[in-house]
């Protein structure tokens, strides 16, 4: 049923009163953070590329597999948005400072904190389009498990299925974005083939995937603990979780 507006801002007034304050603040900073890694490229072959944010791209994902759980798809995806909108402000704020001319050559600090603005647009639609998939995926996965949906091998399945159709949802978006529609444009004819970005996106996934299973265990303990604490209970009873 198709919610007013105002319903929908009491439902995220309420998910934000609801949401512990440590996840909320590892996942926000996880987003900027992985914004930033992602300027540095740690691998390059001709099939994989690797950034840096792959270093933090499981807790990313990881948090929302948790709120996704305890809270909703939906939830998720709000407090996704929520990042991204943060992440956006501090962009923001980076480009500025590097705009602002200083006596002294801080090249470096502007050319990494500046950014690029089409890389930005590229990752900004990339993250939210794969949140989506991710949160709505691992809720779907959940549901095949009716006689232990809180289990371990519910949680692991929907979390690794969703991890990774996200994953490469992120990686395949920003690709083919970034280095088939803007880079041939902004940086002298450089390109990839829709192979090299399919390849790169499918093996990145993977990779990534490895990353969050070995910090699941974590997750699924939070979650436990979560349940015997009550939280969340006043946000599910108002959305019939």
């Amino acid at each position: 049923m198709k919610r007013s507006f105002a319903a929908a801002r009491a439902d995220v007034k309420l998910l934000f009163r609801s949401l512990p304050s440590a996840v909320t603040a590892l996942f926000v900073v996880s987003v900027v953070i992985m914004n930033l890694l992602a300027n540095k490229t740690i691998y390059q072959s001709e099939f994989l590329a690797l950034d840096g944010g792959i270093l933090i791209s499981w807790l990313t994902f990881l948090c929302m597999d948790i709120v996704t759980k305890a809270f909703g798809p939906r939830a998720a995806t709000e407090l996704s948005v929520f990042a991204i909108a943060v992440n956006l402000g501090v962009c923001l704020l980076f480009a500025l400072a590097a705009a602002i001319p200083t006596e002294e050559d801080f090249s470096a600090f502007d050319s990494v904190l500046g950014g690029t603005w089409f890389i930005l647009v590229g990752s900004t639609a990339a993250f939210l389009v794969s949140a989506v998939v991710n949160n709505f995926l691992n809720r779907a996965v959940g549901r095949l498990f009716h006689k232990n949906p809180d289990g371990w091998l519910a949680f692991v399945t929907r979390s690794y299925v969703s991890t990774f159709v996200g994953q490469f949802v992120d990686n395949f978006v920003f690709a083919s974005l970034t280095f088939m529609v803007f880079a041939p444009i902004f940086w002298d004819g450089f390109s990839w083939t829709p192979t090299q970005c399919f390849t790169c996106s499918l093996i990145g996934a993977a990779a990534e995937l490895v990353t969050e299973a070995v910090f699941s265990p974590i997750g699924y303990r939070v979650l436990r603990q979560w349940e015997k604490d009550g939280v969340g209970e006043e946000y599910r009873r108002r959305n019939g979780i």
